[in-house]
């Protein structure tokens, strides 16, 4: 049994500030600002200018795709093309793969304003294949030397150039799934169980991962599952297949289904290709891809609603969010549920009437905050494609709460590295102060809804009694810290079931046993 003392932001319904927390085997059995006689006696945790907050959680996440990402070459950070084809250069040099990776080229935040060509990549990199991903995640550019591996595949699909190597769209796709082909089941194994350590770093506590990009029988999507049901410290890992088959969810006895990729109903502003019911302002891209009709997407969630499904649509653009909520409108007047929790992510550029429909249909969003202030894609890029009145409607955080839409927060890993006091740093330092929100909204966006979209907030979420004690201790308090100030925030320590993390790092052959034997909710 132990009693933390100090600062317990509970984010229970009424946003409670309480002095005492005690756990004993795994729960919460007393919060409060007194200390019963009858825990007086428990070991004792002064937190001093600490806080104590439910674990957080991200809400929408490739993990596969993140893990094997993180596993590989990083160059978000780098500032020209020259910076980033030297790491290249020292990467190939030493990785052991023959089919390599990086991740996070963006033209908008490199000197040169261009990504890097395929000739480039050729002079630091000629005798190994290699994907340079763009940091949307929709995109890659490729070397001469898997371009010709793959040439044949690629040359009949939308988005091929063979010229620049810059593979979008369908091309993009393709690429995707050549790479997941390529990697080993004991290696995905392996970087999953890293990139898991890395995020309990920074005091997430459950990851709501959609998955199926490509792998060979949808293997992700198995194999992450077993994953989840594998773990024994405590971390949650909900899986949402991403595909427009219902039965992929069904026999693999999932509650859920949606995400990006196959369920994807438009593209991104990055590669011009987000849905727009106005075109871009810079005449690039027309008025964007719209990937699906309305009957095709009624018809998928009419019968993913009827089996009892969770759906999640992806929709950046504001003609795609329209069609999300029309789509999903049509569903539920098909088959009323009460409490079906169907979501839609991104929801960069939503509509009044959208949002009239998804509050009164409780259609709950999993946004990316990450997103404002993006460096990858600034603000200056964003009203350079959209017009400044439109940019200025972006991620309207504000507007969306107003509307009594539920909000939970994602980093859409690996197109923005997981970091929930990021997260809550510039929803409350929105770049529109219109659109911004309060600490106390920002929190609980960040831990009880993301509980809450994947039903798991009778257990975890909020600090309270009788719930499991999934928590994290901040090196200061939120709720009085500076809003500019949020972002030095650290998270010091994840505990789950009131103990610390423990690293899920250790035999693959024994992580995949105990996920076809254990029963754990994925």
């Amino acid at each position: 049994m132990k009693c933390y003392e100090g600062t317990i932001l509970t984010v229970n319904e009424t946003d409670q500030v309480c002095r005492y927390l005690v756990e004993d085997k795994g729960r919460i059995v007393y919060v409060g600002d007194t200390l019963p006689q009858a825990y007086e006696n428990a070991e004792r945790v002064e937190l001093g200018q600490r806080a104590l907050i439910p674990a957080f959680v991200d809400s929408h996440q490739h993990f596969a795709s993140f893990a094997t990402f993180f596993a590989g070459l990083n160059v978000m950070d780098e500032t020209s093309n020259r910076a980033i084809l030297e790491r290249v250069r020292e990467f190939a040099a030493q990785a052991k793969g023959k089919t390599l990776i990086a991740f996070g080229a963006s033209p908008y935040s490199v000197e040169e304003g261009r990504l890097v060509t395929r000739e480039e990549l050729d002079t630091v990199c000629p005798d190994k294949e290699i994907m340079v991903v763009k940091y949307d995640g929709h995109a890659c550019i490729i070397n001469s030397r898997l371009l010709k591996k793959l040439d044949r595949k690629l040359r009949k699909l939308r988005g091929y150039h063979p010229d620049t190597g810059e593979m979008n769209q369908e091309a993009f796709f393709a690429c995707s799934n050549y790479l997941s082909g390529s990697l080993s089941l004991p290696q995905l194994v392996k970087n999953m169980q890293a990139a898991l350590d890395f995020q309990a770093s920074r005091g997430i506590g459950s990851i709501h991962s959609v998955s199926g990009v490509g792998f060979p029988g949808d293997m992700d999507i198995t194999l992450e599952k077993l994953f989840a049901q594998s773990l024994r410290n405590g971390f949650q890992l909900r899986i949402f297949p991403q595909s427009l088959k219902v039965k992929t969810a069904v026999k693999r006895g999932l509650p859920r289904i949606g995400g990006c990729f196959a369920c994807a109903l438009d593209g991104c502003f990055g590669s011009h290709d987000a849905a727009l019911l106005e075109p871009y302002a810079d005449e690039t891209g027309g008025q964007g891809v719209l990937y699906y009709t309305d009957e095709q997407v009624t018809r998928f969630c009419k019968e993913a609603n009827r089996a009892g499904l969770q759906i999640e649509l992806h929709a950046i653009g504001d003609q795609a969010f329209n069609q999300a909520c029309r789509c999903l409108w049509a569903a539920l007047d098909d088959y009323p549920r009460e409490d079906h929790r169907h979501g839609i992510i991104h929801d960069c550029l939503p509509t009044q009437e959208g949002m009239r429909i998804c509050g009164e249909y409780h259609i709950q969003m999993p946004v990316q905050t990450a997103f404002i202030g993006w460096r990858q894609e600034p603000d200056s890029y964003l009203e350079a494609i959209l017009g400044p009145e439109r940019a200025s409607r972006l991620n309207p955080l504000r507007t969306l709460l107003d509307h009594g839409i539920v909000l939970s927060a994602g980093s859409d890993g690996p197109c923005t590295t997981p970091d929930p006091i990021s997260w809550m740093h510039r929803a409350v330092n929105h770049s529109n102060p219109a659109e911004a929100i309060s600490i106390q909204e920002a929190l609980r966006m960040c831990t009880y809804n993301g509980y809450w979209t994947c039903f798991d907030e009778q257990e975890r979420g909020s600090l309270e009694a009788g719930k499991l004690a999934d928590m994290v201790i901040l090196s200061r308090d939120p709720y009085t810290t500076p809003a500019g100030e949020l972002e030095t925030i650290q998270a010091e320590q994840l505990l789950l079931k009131g103990r610390p993390y423990k690293s899920c790092r250790g035999s693959v052959l024994k992580t995949v046993l105990s996920g076809l034997i254990s029963r754990r909710k994925a």
